[in-house]
């Protein structure tokens, strides 16, 4: 077998690859720990061992914004690509600060009631039935409508919603940016309607209170305000329904890890965690930029390259963790890096551990002999570089 030495990076959004992307990354991590590739037609490079993904995502010599690529993105979609995510300080820093402001102390653990109160609905569906798709019947309704409650979006714009933003989250060519374009285009001027709607009568949600939001003086712009909440309704639910659907796969290929969290929910937490790591929802972080020349793990590195931190290799690097591939809900210490790391960790965390949290174990509480209806490789992956989920998982009481 002869050594890697490129890899085409849209090989990696394949569904097929999705599947089980566990063993060529571990050929990444002997061989070519950083490894060339392009993207968008700039030259690139796959980071995949713990130490250098996690020392990638906390230098602040590494950029996200990088204006000789990004520059024609924004252009093409349009001001929804601005946001927070998408920024390097100060300007991440007072957006991010911005951001805070509009979240109401103990927002998320009030929400547990709520969350527990929909689990319990739609599994009540699932028994009616017999059988249903756990994804599209469970996974997504969940934290689709728990999002969608905080922003003030109304129930019959959710699904359209959901159809148009996967679309930001699947373009790793030239090709894909172009495709999704018109998708986010939409978005915008949806967005920028509800904010016209919630300037006229505030409400008690998250659209109002962005729109109030104000540190020292200084408040979200208009453009600031639609990339916001398009960027929070992305990470408020999207690797949410693969944290639940994966996991959910993961736990029905693992009975014993299964019963033990039925018979230990006291310890979901470090449940969460071990799924978090085993499955990471977020594959790939989106990309970032060598703001000068550097050198990791011995390999040149030129200012202005596009950098891709792969968490899902991280998250199996044997160097950090114990007989990584196998699922163990106790195991600690578990320092994965399924939000990433640094200062732009995940926002939506703590409202992605308490969704999973009580959607996995009201689950399998329910329903311990939860089964398959087809063969684990017959299910279908979601064609994308960044997201690691499922199209459908279809299941029988």
């Amino acid at each position: 077998m002869r050594p890697i030495e490129h890899v085409r990076i849209s090989d990696l959004a394949r569904p097929r690859f999705k599947a089980n992307p566990y063993a060529f990354y571990a050929r990444l991590r002997a061989e070519a720990p950083i490894c060339r590739t392009r993207f968008l037609g700039e030259p690139a490079w796959l980071v995949t061992r713990y130490d250098d993904v996690l020392m990638l995502l906390k230098d602040e010599r590494v950029l996200k914004d990088w204006l000789p690529v990004t520059r024609w993105i924004h252009f093409v979609a349009g001001p929804i690509t601005r946001h927070m995510l998408n920024k390097d300080a100060p300007e991440h820093t007072r957006l991010r600060r911005l951001v805070h402001k509009a979240f109401a102390p103990g927002l998320v653990a009030r929400l547990r009631e709520r969350i527990q109160s929909i689990c319990n609905e739609l599994l009540d569906a699932l028994e009616s039935n017999g059988s249903i798709d756990l994804m599209s019947g469970y996974a997504l309704p969940l934290p689709l409508m728990i999002i969608a409650d905080l922003l003030g979006v109304p129930p019959e714009d959710r699904r359209r919603f959901h159809a148009r933003s996967r679309s930001s989250l699947t373009p790793s060519t030239v090709l894909g940016v172009l495709r999704a374009a018109p998708d986010q285009r939409l978005l915008a001027h949806y967005i920028r309607k509800l904010v016209e709607r919630r300037r006229r009568e505030p409400r008690e949600d998250l659209v109002t209170a962005l729109i109030q939001a104000e540190e020292a003086g200084d408040k979200l712009s208009e453009k600031e305000l639609v990339a916001t909440i398009f960027f929070l309704l992305i990470a408020g639910y999207e690797t949410t329904v693969n944290l639940i659907g994966v996991g959910a796969l993961a736990l029905m290929q693992n009975p014993r890890e299964r019963e033990w969290l039925t018979q230990n929910p006291t310890l979901a937490e470090s449940a969460i965690e071990e799924l978090l790591r085993y499955t990471s929802p977020l594959d790939v972080a989106t990309q970032r930029f060598a703001g000068e020349d550097l050198t990791i793990n011995s390999v040149r590195i030129s200012r202005g390259d596009v950098l891709f931190a792969v968490l899902g290799s991280a998250n199996r690097d044997e160097s950090q963790f114990p007989d990584p591939n196998t699922l163990n809900l106790a195991r600690a210490p578990n320092r994965h890096v399924a939000f990433g790391q640094g200062v732009h960790f995940c926002l939506g965390a703590s409202l992605a551990r308490l969704d999973a949290h009580l959607a996995l174990t009201t689950l399998f509480r329910r329903f311990p002999n939860l089964r398959l209806t087809r063969a684990p490789e017959s299910l279908h992956w979601r064609k994308s570089l960044i997201i690691r989920g499922l199209e459908e998982l279809p299941v029988t009481i």
